[in-house]
């Protein structure tokens, strides 16, 4: 299990903080509602599903760790 201890958002990129002190970064644009958050709404986070899962409410977006390893990303139509 992947476990994340904190996140920190840059002009870029999203980057997870994980237990076993690896930080995994993936580009803002990947989240378009993440990217066009504002700082008070992206720093409004929860750690939820026992570290597994980031959740934004204020955004209604919720991201499973795991799934941000994968090599392949999809864009998703609007």
């Amino acid at each position: 299990m992947i476990n994340c201890t904190n996140i920190r958002i840059d002009d870029t990129h999203l980057h997870v903080e994980l237990e076993d002190g690896r930080i995994l970064s993936t580009p803002l644009d990947w989240y378009p509602v993440l990217k066009a958050a504002s700082e008070t709404e992206y720093l409004n986070y929860k750690l939820i599903a026992r570290g597994t899962m980031i959740e934004w409410p204020a955004l209604d977006l919720h991201l499973d760790i795991e799934e941000m390893f994968k090599i392949e990303h999809k864009e998703e139509a609007a």
